[in-house]
């Protein structure tokens, strides 16, 4: 089998440059839970060149841009899983934009930490909430086309 974020199906596709692509995750944690992924097929963060690096932070910076205008989220949470030890389960470097909205969980205090303090994920072994958590297809579109309108972060 092939490296998933390489041959990405295209309507999982919103975005993409000569460099990134900005994907719908395939498991949400959450509605709207974006990946930004660079095309070359890297597996860790040292074997990124300095532009991949800028152009991932970008990509991060316009997803959460396109996320508020179209979702219109109250935060997000934001990361990498680097290693195997630390949870990457997909062997291309990827950066998870997850919105979060007042109420989407009961105690979301500690984000990213509850993975350092060995919580299990709710959200992992629970088919139905992935389901829950997928955008509709007019909320696939609207942001499809939210990141085709105005790209100013990349100017």
């Amino acid at each position: 089998m092939g490296c998933p974020f390489c041959t990405a199906r295209p309507e999982a596709i919103l975005y993409g440059d000569k460099l990134i692509r900005i994907l719908i995750d395939s498991y949400p944690a959450n509605r709207g839970h974006l990946l930004v992924v660079p095309r070359r097929h890297v597996e860790s963060w040292e074997e990124l060149s300095g532009e991949e690096k800028w152009a991932l932070i970008k990509g991060m910076e316009l997803a959460m841009e396109k996320l508020r205008a179209v979702l219109e989220p109250d935060g997000f949470n934001v990361g990498m899983n680097l290693g195997r030890a630390a949870g990457q389960t997909v062997p291309h470097i990827h950066l998870h934009v997850i919105p979060r909205w007042k109420g989407d969980s009961k105690n979301p205090r500690g984000g990213v930490r509850k993975a350092v303090l060995d919580l299990e994920d709710e959200n992992l072994n629970m088919k139905e909430k992935w389901r829950k958590n997928r955008l509709s297809r007019e909320e696939v579109e609207l942001l499809r086309r939210a990141f085709w309108t105005n790209l100013s972060l990349l100017d």
